[in-house]
């Protein structure tokens, strides 16, 4: 999809500097991708503690109890 957004320059020129993008397309790219992944995780932590799950890790990941 073709957009035209006016952007400042510094801030493209920095963030393909950090994240070693040679091309803007591609650095825009990895900041929306960025963004909806920090968002997720985000909403994610929100069930923290609100969820009750009878799940016993160590039995799932085959592990014997040492104690």
């Amino acid at each position: 999809m073709r957009t035209t957004l006016d952007l400042p320059e510094e801030l493209i020129k920095e963030a393909m500097n950090i994240t070693h993008t040679k091309t803007k397309t591609r650095v825009i790219i990895k900041a929306l991708e960025e963004l909806i992944r920090k968002t997720k995780i985000s909403e994610i932590k929100n069930y923290k503690g609100k969820l009750d799950l009878d799940i016993d890790l160590d039995s799932i990941r085959g592990r014997q109890c040492r104690f």
